[in-house]
């Protein structure tokens, strides 16, 4: 599997970036015996990164750990996470987790994986087991999506003073930049413009352990004087 692009040292690694999807994933896609199901609410995630779905009884029909061979029955779990803004492409990352389902506690499966793939606008990568499961997800994981759409809604005025801190960085003939992801290293933009869009990492003075301490951290950049912070390459065509 490739490999494109080298994830920066002050950004996650792969296997936290896996973690930090599975820990705010509400749904994901099953697939397993050659159909597919998606489950919205019905999965959870331990400590060690183990998924277990919690299925009805009418999905899917080979819950049942008696009918599976022995071993486990093949599987696919898959994730998709979007951004909470409307913007020009909104996946920002697909999760692929392949296992094999076995009996959990009660009627429960458990995935015991054997290979996760994670998926990005800047290439793919596999993260083993092992490394998944020392990794820990991003302390604002859960949180993101409405500390960002709280940000954009409450805070407009706020919103329209972050790009001010691109500098020269800032595309030229930007039509709408929109917070685009939120991390406890960083607040990400994205930056639309004619023909594509940039994304522009803000990283922060240091790390945020909450969701307080990121509302301080971004209120720490906008008193900090100008300056270039590091972006993506990511570019695309609408």
């Amino acid at each position: 599997m490739s490999t494109h692009g080298t994830v920066a040292p002050t950004g996650p690694s792969a296997a936290e970036h896996v973690r930090t999807v599975l820990a705010r994933a509400v749904s994901l896609s099953l697939r397993t015996a050659g159909q597919e199901y998606d489950l919205i609410g019905m999965h959870t995630v331990g400590p060690d990164g183990a998924i277990t779905l919690h299925l009805r009884n009418d999905t899917p029909p080979d819950r049942d750990p008696a009918e599976a061979p022995r071993g486990g029955r093949a599987a696919l779990l898959e994730f998709t996470d979007i951004a909470p803004a409307a913007v020009r492409r909104r996946v920002r990352a697909r999760v692929s987790v392949f296992g094999r389902l076995t009996p959990a506690d009660g009627d429960d499966l458990r995935l015991e994986a054997t290979l996760v793939r994670l998926g990005t606008p800047a290439g793919a990568v596999d993260v083993g087991p092992g490394e998944l499961a020392r990794a820990e997800a991003d302390p604002l994981a859960v949180e993101e999506a409405a500390l960002l759409t709280h940000l954009a809604d409450a805070h407009a005025d706020l919103t329209r003073r972050l790009p001010a801190l691109a500098g020269h960085r800032l595309p030229a003939g930007v039509v709408r930049v929109v917070p685009y992801a939120l991390d406890s290293r960083s607040l990400t933009l994205r930056c639309e413009y004619d023909g594509g869009h940039r994304d522009l990492r803000l990283p922060f003075p240091a790390p945020a352990r909450d969701a307080a301490e990121a509302g301080e951290r971004i209120r720490r950049l906008l008193s900090a004087p100008c300056r270039c912070p590091h972006h993506s390459s990511a570019r695309s065509r609408p």
